[in-house]
């Protein structure tokens, strides 16, 4: 993996979680990395980019609060796009929480399977068990999560197209999904 990607897949980590001082200098360098990996959304993500830029913290954990703890459909938990509240849902967070463990991620106040922190772990995995984690779980998650992004009208479209951008890497072969 190139460290111009893991570096993008660490930030973009990041930008799915609860924002801090740093979120916007982790936007802008996201959004730098993205660039350098050619991703082909870029004027949307820089329109992201200038729509967060003058807020103050206070403003973005608002905006991040409004559409991914109030918006199911936003939510940042794979399984729950995977599973619903299943069965499978259950043996999926303890196989995540595991994982997470096996590779010294801390699960911070999120569930296991929180989208950030299983972007943590698929740069800790070798290149085979990344490849199965992205294409059977992130990306189907991450397409639920960009229809409900889309249907909400969120800025957060731009930067969750470019996130699922920087993993189709790992999975050759996954449909592009449409920029619409």
């Amino acid at each position: 993996m190139s460290g111009v990607r893991a570096g993008a897949i660490v930030l973009a980590g990041r930008l799915l979680h609860y924002p801090g001082d740093d979120y916007l200098d982790d936007v802008r360098a996201f959004a730098e990395l993205a660039r350098q990996l050619g991703v082909e959304t870029m004027s949307e993500l820089k329109a992201f980019v200038a729509a967060l830029d003058g807020r103050s913290v206070g403003e973005l954990q608002e905006l991040f609060t409004q559409t991914f703890d109030l918006t199911p459909s936003c939510a940042l938990e794979v399984g729950w796009h995977l599973f619903g509240e299943e069965y499978e849902r259950g043996a999926f967070l303890v196989d995540m929480r595991d994982e997470l463990r096996t590779h010294a991620i801390p699960e911070g106040t999120e569930l296991p399977d929180h989208l950030g922190s299983l972007l943590a772990l698929v740069i800790r995995v070798e290149p085979g068990r990344a490849a199965t984690l992205v294409s059977k779980a992130l990306l189907p998650a991450i397409d639920k999560m960009l229809t409900g992004l889309r249907e909400a009208g969120s800025p957060f479209v731009a930067a969750m197209d470019a996130i699922r951008q920087v993993l189709t890497a790992y999975a050759p072969g996954s449909p592009e999904v449409s920029h619409a």
